[in-house]
């Protein structure tokens, strides 16, 4: 409630009833005699009395129970809050407590429309791709879970060879949109729903599953795939630390220490799928939705053993 230095209400001073019109009222909590009038139609602020020729008349009371209507309406309650409060039905805590989880709804649903409109304006998308970016932005997460699921199941269809630990590492890091995304998060699932939805895409994981099932015979063990892959890594890392060329005569020795007597042509249509552009995009686009920040390429090293590869296969 306002006060004067002297603890009453500030002017023009109450009348010989102790009572105060609308006008004097606004004065005295600086709001409009239009808002004091409004909120006094609606129920929320009821005069005491009337005076003889029919105006509304205020006492001490109405002006604490106008400052808390004031104070709960610039905090965005609306008028059924604000009267469940006043009536006694809810505490403030309760009703401020409600309105924390509405709030932070619209939070997220504001960072999603400002990651949509950011990824519009970066990528010039035209009105089509717009409607589809904000659909899809604003999937539930269970139609998020559905369009992974799709996903998962096409790639896999009927492949029971491959290597299980791969199927299990895609499942896991399967882009899951967390509760409260950043806008980054949010462009980077926009992205990535819809390039799991392409099917040029599809097609191109589904033949990195395929080559990865043609490889294994019946008695390999679940992650060699994944153990191939540091293997790889490692060994060209050591051959590009000592300035080792791909074509170079050495190089035959990184390739028999990684392949053994494998079919060279075939591990090099193998890698080529799996260093494909939209696939490593694919990988980048996991980990940030995923938080997990940037994640190492090895692309250098993927071109080295590529390099060398093609330099031993071209006819």
């Amino acid at each position: 409630m306002l006060h004067s230095p002297g603890g009453h209400p500030p002017g023009p001073p109450y009348d010989g009833t102790g009572l105060l019109t609308i006008g004097e009222l606004a004065r005295v909590t600086g709001l409009t005699v239009r808002t004091i009038r409004y909120w006094s139609d609606e129920g929320a602020l009821p005069p005491v009395a009337r005076s003889a020729g029919g105006y509304r008349l205020y006492d001490a009371a109405s002006v604490a129970r106008l400052e808390l209507i004031r104070t709960l309406r610039e905090l965005g309650l609306g008028l059924a809050d604000v009267h469940r409060v006043l009536a006694g039905e809810a505490t403030v805590a309760q009703v401020a407590a409600a309105h924390v989880v509405a709030l932070d709804a619209q939070i997220r649903s504001l960072e999603v429309t400002r990651a949509v409109l950011s990824t519009v304006a970066k990528r010039g998308s035209s009105a089509e791709e717009t409607t589809l970016m904000n659909r899809l932005a604003r999937l539930s997460a269970a139609e998020r879970r559905r369009i992974v699921e799709d996903f998962m199941a096409e790639i896999f269809e009927g492949i029971d060879t491959a290597d299980p630990d791969i199927r299990r590492r895609l499942r896991f890091t399967a882009a899951k949109l967390p509760d409260d995304p950043t806008p980054e998060q949010v462009d980077a699932w926009v992205e990535l729903a819809e390039l799991i939805q392409d099917p040029g895409f599809r097609a191109q994981m589904r033949q990195m599953i395929e080559f990865n099932a043609a490889d294994r015979g019946p008695d390999v063990p679940a992650g060699s795939s994944l153990w191939f892959m540091s293997r790889l890594v490692q060994l060209a890392a050591k051959a590009r630390q000592r300035g080792m060329a791909p074509e170079a005569p050495e190089a035959d020795d990184v390739l028999r220490d990684l392949l053994g007597d494998t079919d060279r042509a075939a591990v090099l249509e193998r890698l080529t799928a799996a260093s494909n552009v939209r696939v490593a995009r694919y990988r980048e686009l996991q980990a940030i939705v995923n938080g997990l920040g940037p994640q190492p390429t090895y692309d250098e090293e993927f071109a080295w053993v590529v390099a060398a590869l093609e330099a031993r296969t071209a006819s």
